[in-house]
């Protein structure tokens, strides 16, 4: 999974956090959601211009973060 082109940063959007693609929804809030217990269908109805892809990416994102 190649996150870079998913994984956006712009100094001012979001204070700089990492947003998928472009949009204002934050790396941070999908993990969110999944830490809460939505699984990937909950967050797909909710958020229907949201991907699967978006998903991994965001999880993939986090984990790379992690491994620094």
């Amino acid at each position: 999974m190649d996150y870079k082109g998913i994984i956006t940063i712009e100094p001012g959007k979001r204070g700089g956090k990492p947003c998928i693609r472009g949009m204002r929804i934050m790396v941070y809030d999908v993990l969110d959601y999944l830490a809460s217990g939505m699984n990937y269908q909950e967050i797909l109805a909710d958020f229907p211009y949201l991907t699967q892809e978006d998903i991994l990416a965001c999880l993939k994102y986090a984990a790379e973060r992690e491994r620094c």
